[in-house]
């Protein structure tokens, strides 16, 4: 075990006793044992070294896809439900065409134009594509909440439509834009993992629970490859529906009494 090889932020970060990216060719698609806890892939790499460093990488895009996401579709929404007329209508008409394609195929076609895949496109990708759910519910509430007393107040006093926006009517609309925002999550590391799992995800120097499943393609005997990964994303992804589902039963005070 390489425990002196391992550079600082690694070691940190990641805990485990190999580098992902460490090649031992001498076990090759080892299966799992007391030095491979989770075993190798086809050139020895540990695979438990890439589910914890693939765990950083798929959850940090999930995230930050979909913050990138819930900017886009508060904005947006907040403009269209606030406003209304002309500007609500030309924003559902973005709604209705977002909606129109299928965005899954859209990232794979933006995909292949790009040369060199980074973390920071995939992020970028998913979250330019992701926000119509967010800005929905963001436009939603708005309406509701556009023609309260203390909104038609702040009008009468002359405060800027932004402030009445972003101070006054998005703190009270917060609730099923945060359950949308997990749900989100939830798609954005699914997305990932598709994407590296077809290969045109993260760079290939690049370990994720996607890319693992890939290895798993062409050494269907080994089953640790399918089985680990498969469920790092079935459990992560089941984890975040369930906190959704609790929050938005927590959070709308229709369902709090059932």
């Amino acid at each position: 075990m390489d425990f002196k090889d391992q550079a600082g932020p690694d070691a940190v970060f990641a805990p485990v006793p190999y580098r992902p990216n460490r090649v031992d060719l001498k076990n090759p698609l080892a299966p799992p044992s007391a030095d491979h806890l989770l075993g190798t892939d086809k050139l020895g790499r540990d695979i438990l070294a890439g589910m914890v460093h693939g765990a950083r990488i798929s959850l940090t895009i999930g995230v930050l896809a979909v913050g990138l996401a819930t900017v886009i579709g508060v904005v947006l929404g907040a403009v269209a439900g606030f406003f209304g007329g002309i500007t609500d209508l030309t924003v559902n008409r973005l709604f209705e065409i977002m909606m129109a394609i299928p965005t899954f195929f859209l990232i794979i076609t933006i995909s292949a134009f790009v040369a060199e895949p980074s973390i920071f496109y995939i992020m970028a990708v998913i979250g330019l594509t992701g926000w119509v759910g967010i800005a929905r519910f963001t436009r939603n509430e708005f309406i509701k909440l556009r023609g309260i007393d203390y909104v038609t107040a702040a009008l009468a006093l002359g405060a800027h439509p932004s402030r009445i926006m972003f101070l006054h009517i998005l703190p009270n609309a917060m609730s099923p834009i945060i359950v949308s925002v997990v749900f989100g999550i939830a798609g954005a590391i699914l997305v990932e993992s598709s994407l590296s799992f077809l290969g045109i995800g993260v760079p290939a120097d690049v370990v994720t629970w996607g890319s693992i499943l890939n290895e798993a393609r062409g050494n269907t005997f080994a089953w640790w490859l399918a089985v680990f990964p498969g469920l790092a994303i079935f459990v992560t992804v089941l984890a975040y529906n369930l906190l959704g589902e609790g929050l938005r039963d927590a959070l709308d005070p229709r369902l709090r009494g059932r």
